[in-house]
């Protein structure tokens, strides 16, 4: 028999070539996480469960993403996590995002999804309290530092002729008010899905407006500028990841509303599924870059500036990053 490439016979070289053709269709089957892990941020209520479905649902894996998560109350921990570089991702608002860029220059990498309506005001049920003027002189709960906080302070509540000092604001975190609510310790609070469904629900409070008509609350996907100056291939592989996420929440929402509402369940909230489905249909989950994002930020940038709250308007151009994106969408 005819001796081929260095001693192999034919049939040994035949037999290396189809293992070598079996290899590579496994390294495309199971990637070899060739790609940096990422350090996930978000938040436990249903801004971050997007990004809670992301991380259960397999797709990074499928993009060859290794990933550690971390778990907080609301999207300004996140970002404070961030800042500290604790974190390389997460997810928050609009102001939460200025704030992290005028700290940590932190980057928007795409806007996963809007959540005005699932942003609201309630007071509670027996006091028949039906505006936010009516709020003069109560305890609202508020989670001080928060995008919805500030919101709630610098807009809803001017607008409505309050500032502060006009009512008490007790400093709190989402996931307590509608226990402080019910224990009647607070009059309002302004807070999040699913714990308005939940309050409203059990009759505990009533809605007295939605962040919707003010702001329709673009979450972000941010990242540090290290991660991003490292890790470019990984950003564009993790945003495709997120366009598979939104293929689901678009085509598959039971399946996707099964994962989430065990989160909670998981964690002693008791609500029934039709009441979660319902908090649930009000994020709007859509990643891209929409045209009108600049003039949002810019007017949000300027209530943070004249509040003192940063140091200076950011450069668009360095804060956000759609080119991320339009790589993602082009190679999905």
């Amino acid at each position: 028999m005819k001796i081929l490439h260095k001693g192999m016979t034919r049939r040994q070289v035949l037999a290396a070539t189809g293992a070598g053709v079996l290899a590579a269709g496994l390294g495309q089957l199971r990637p070899a996480f060739a790609l940096d892990p990422v350090r996930q941020g978000y938040q436990t209520n249903m801004w971050g469960m997007p990004t809670y479905y992301l991380l259960r649902s397999g797709v990074l894996e499928k993009r060859g993403i290794k990933f550690e998560e971390f778990a907080v109350a609301s999207g300004n921990l996140t970002m404070q996590q961030m800042v500290a570089r604790q974190v390389d991702l997460g997810t928050y608002a609009g102001p939460s995002f200025i704030l992290g860029h005028d700290k940590g220059g932190l980057i928007a990498i795409a806007q996963i999804e809007n959540v005005g309506k699932t942003a609201r005001v309630m007071a509670r049920k027996e006091l028949n309290i039906t505006k936010v003027e009516q709020l003069r002189g109560k305890k609202v709960a508020n989670q001080t530092g928060s995008s919805i906080g500030n919101i709630f302070v610098d807009q809803i509540a001017k607008g409505a002729g309050l500032n502060k000092g006009d009512y008490e604001e007790i400093r709190m975190d989402v996931n307590n008010m509608v226990a402080a609510m019910a224990a009647k310790s607070v009059d309002a609070m302004v807070t999040v899905e699913p714990y308005n469904a939940i309050a409203e629900a059990e009759g505990i409070g009533n809605t007295l407006v939605d962040f919707y008509s003010f702001d329709k609350l673009p979450v972000f996907m941010a990242a540090t500028p290290e991660f991003v100056q490292k890790s470019p291939d990984t950003v564009v592989a993790y945003l495709k990841a997120w366009l598979d996420v939104a293929r689901d929440f678009k085509d598959n929402p039971k399946k996707v509303a099964d994962v989430i509402y065990k989160f909670y369940t998981d964690k002693g909230y008791k609500m029934s599924l039709d009441t979660f489905g319902k908090a649930l249909a009000r994020v709007e989950v859509s990643p891209g870059f929409p045209s009108d994002l600049k003039p949002y930020m810019q007017k949000q940038a300027e209530i943070l500036l004249n509040e003192k709250k940063i140091a200076a308007i950011p450069d668009w151009g360095k804060a956000l990053r759609p080119d991320f994106m339009a790589k993602a969408r082009a190679g999905a």
